[in-house]
């Protein structure tokens, strides 16, 4: 049987792009589908029935047409456009990191539902919560997990003994801690203070409800920051744009608060 020519699907916009005079190509993520591309005609232009359900990180229910090269969006309506996120340039800024992490990590058209709550779930914290700290580091130890990259914190990457109350370290090229009997053998490693090993170890495995209850220091704060970005970096081998952007802003509200 061949596939049906429309098919409906919820959606969240992480990407678009301009094609030609008035259209985008947006890039969605869907729970059944994962990562896809469609186009939405028209919707540049000020009177578009589209252009206000299919904005950058919306969550929509859309109706979609298989093209023979790009899939084109017929329908739209709104679930959830955070608007708290759109009208706060630092959580603005934290929703883009997050969807520019889905898309770079996700390949095109590999179901992930997890993900794709994922997602949802943390763009809803980031529009009901003032700090976004604990939600950006539990969504990236979660997509992490979801997607395969999940870093061993609980035994030596390279010995394989259990990690003891010491001086550990941090491997990007291992994918996890390196105990300090071994640290010699692998010197592109950071330090990774206990508390912080504590602090992933239980976001890596617990809820959300439960990860928020963890008082974070702005030091402690900065390392698993520094330590997550330095996974994520190695494993993309390039830097992710959009941290330029969170740190921009972070100096700024810095300077503010002063």
């Amino acid at each position: 049987m061949s596939q049906l020519r429309v098919y409906q699907t919820e959606a969240i916009v992480i990407k678009r792009v301009k094609l030609g005079e008035a259209d985008r190509i947006l890039t969605l993520y869907t729970p059944e589908k994962g990562k896809i591309k469609a186009v939405a005609k028209g919707t540049r232009r000020p009177i578009s029935k589209l252009g206000g359900h299919v904005e950058l990180l919306t969550h929509s229910q859309l109706l979609i047409a298989r093209g023979r090269n790009l899939d084109i969006i017929t329908q739209a309506q709104t679930i959830n456009c955070f608007m708290p996120i759109k009208n706060d340039l630092n959580r603005l800024s934290q929703g883009l990191y997050c969807a520019e992490l889905v898309d770079v990590f996700a390949a095109e058209r590999i179901e992930s539902a997890e993900t794709f709550h994922l997602l949802r779930d943390t763009l809803e914290r980031l529009a009901n919560s003032k700090t976004g700290a604990i939600a950006l580091r539990y969504f990236e130890l979660q997509l992490l997990n979801y997607l395969g990259y999940r870093p061993q914190l609980q035994s030596c990457t390279l010995c394989n003994r259990a990690i003891q109350s010491d001086i550990n370290y941090f491997s990007s090229c291992q994918g996890g801690i390196i105990c300090s009997q071994c640290i010699h053998e692998e010197i592109a490693s950071r330090r990774l203070s206990l508390n912080a090993l504590k602090v992933l170890r239980l976001w890596q495995n617990c809820d959300y409800a439960t990860a928020i209850k963890i008082n974070i220091n702005e030091e402690l704060a900065k390392e698993l920051e520094d330590v997550l970005r330095d996974y994520l970096k190695y494993l993309l081998e390039k830097q992710i744009k959009s941290t330029a952007f969170l740190d921009m802003l972070k100096v700024k509200l810095v300077g503010i608060d002063n």
